[in-house]
């Protein structure tokens, strides 16, 4: 795969995990994966398709993330079609998931850094001992967005992006 079709299709996924959240607090997880021995070059149009029960966001965050994509293809000298015709087909799909993140943090004067006498004699390092971990669990939401690109010459998947992301306030 050609270097600018790589940075396409990381684009694409960077742009699908934007759209998803707007107010997310953490650092995004981008991927992708296509079938060796695909040449993207012969691709020169595509079509929009659904997955049958894949989930989608709201009507308005289906429309931004189709045309942040649909914008980058078109940079890249795709062109979208509605015809059966098309090069590539292409679809996508969302999911939000809950997981369980681990907390831990220590208190307490004893066991922290600083300067003071410690057992290198005085001086800037560890001192004392004792102090309190405590670990706490929460439940956050990732949410993640798929994007597909089939080739229906071949009747295969050519191309997978994924990219997921830690949300805020879901």
């Amino acid at each position: 795969m050609s270097m600018q079709m790589t940075r396409l299709f990381r684009r694409l996924a960077l742009v699908g995990a934007l759209s998803l959240a707007a107010t997310s607090a953490f650092a995004q997880d981008v991927g992708y994966n296509f079938m060796p021995g695909t040449d993207f070059a012969k691709f020169k149009t595509y079509r929009w398709v659904e997955i049958k029960d894949a989930k989608h966001p709201d009507d308005i965050t289906d429309a931004q993330i189709r045309q942040a994509i649909d914008t980058q293809m078109a940079a890249k000298g795709l062109t979208k079609t509605d015809a059966e015709s098309a090069d590539l087909y292409m679809a996508y799909q969302v999911a939000l998931n809950q997981e369980k993140q681990l907390n831990s943090y220590t208190t307490g004067g004893y066991g922290a850094w600083g300067y003071g006498p410690g057992y290198r004699g005085y001086g800037y390092g560890a001192y004392g001992g004792g102090g309190m971990t405590t670990a706490t669990t929460s439940t956050i939401t990732v949410g993640t967005l798929s994007l597909d690109m089939y080739d229906p010459a071949v009747k295969q998947l050519v191309w997978r992006g994924t990219a997921s992301k830690t949300m805020q306030g879901t």
